[in-house]
């Protein structure tokens, strides 16, 4: 019997078509992700990589539900974001700051963009920033970054957050990086927004500004620990606060890898500069007896929330 050609020349054809529709598909519905590398603005990490920005690889736990509602974990070269597709902001931005990373640099080019990996719909805009008379804040600060690619996705505006006074933070940044090269430690450090007013005001499409921000760390040589509390105004106030104190604020375990007993710990964490050139040991200050620690988090949820920063 002769074999039907027709039918394996039609089926042929049809797998073909096929191929090709899955493939726009794909291209499609991935548009932004493929744009994102096309662009230069996504550079590929090893998920391991990407876990040590992280104390003991764990990262920051969403404790109330309703904040993980449109959230994005992302991977970027030297820290990573949840960010926040509601507010348009990071949630929290997690850096890993050790003396020999510090010990490099790497030439800065301003380069703002917006983060293609969040959809359209969910994500800030260089626009959002134009004429809001609000500063755009690096969370994680373009200073603490070692090479290039680093330092271009610090401009991401996954990692900016609307600030009025952006003296106070840089001053801050400054001190964290000091305390690292000077006490030759390693150092963890999650940064990121505070929303506790009940009405909260908005920039361009949707961006929220936070009434306050925070910077919380945690030096594992040491043992020291503490946050600082910086309200989102032109005054050049900030507070030395607990991590519990925090938790309490933001519903998100910041280090889950720590017991409540550490997290109520804190540090007389240095203010400025002339506090970094005393060349004294960070001093114990206090045990914070008031505030509600976030509760504890079980393995199976780190392990579940860990396997969400990969890169697809």
């Amino acid at each position: 019997m002769k074999p039907n050609l027709n039918f394996f020349h039609g089926s042929f054809i049809k797998f073909v078509l096929a191929i090709i529709a899955i493939c726009s598909f794909s291209l499609a519905f991935n548009y932004d992700y493929i744009s994102s590398i096309l662009l230069g603005n996504f550079h590929p990490i090893p998920d391991k990589k990407c876990l040590q920005q992280f104390y003991k690889d764990t990262p920051p736990y969403l404790i109330k539900e309703s904040l993980t509602k449109h959230t994005y974990p992302l991977c970027f070269n030297g820290f990573n974001v949840m960010y926040s597709g509601v507010a348009k902001t990071p949630l929290w931005v997690a850096e890993s700051l050790t003396p020999q990373r510090l010990s490099k640099s790497a030439p800065r080019e301003d380069n703002f963009h917006e983060e293609l990996r969040i959809p359209s719909n969910h994500r800030s805009t260089i626009s959002d920033y134009r004429g809001s008379g609000h500063i755009r804040w690096r969370v994680a600060p373009n200073a603490d970054m070692s090479n290039e690619e680093a330092k271009s996705d610090s401009f991401s505006l996954a990692n900016i957050i609307p600030v009025a006074n952006l003296d106070v933070l840089t001053n801050l940044e400054y001190v964290i990086r000091g305390i690292v090269i000077r006490n030759k430690v390693d150092l963890y450090v999650v940064s990121g927004p505070i929303f506790s007013s009940r009405k909260l005001k908005t920039i361009g499409k949707g961006v929220i500004i936070p009434n306050a921000v925070f910077k919380a760390i945690y030096i594992p040589k040491t043992g020291t620990i503490g946050a600082y509390y910086i309200p989102n105004n032109d005054s050049s106030d900030v507070k030395i606060v607990s991590v519990c104190f925090l938790e309490e604020l933001l519903n998100i375990n910041l280090f889950p890898q720590l017991t409540e007993e550490q997290k109520r710990n804190t540090y007389n964490l240095p203010l400025s500069s002339k506090d970094l050139n005393l060349n004294k040991e960070i001093e114990y200050s206090y045990w914070d007896a008031e505030s509600q620690c976030e509760i504890s988090v079980s393995d199976k949820d780190i392990d579940m929330l860990q396997n969400r920063f990969r890169f697809e």
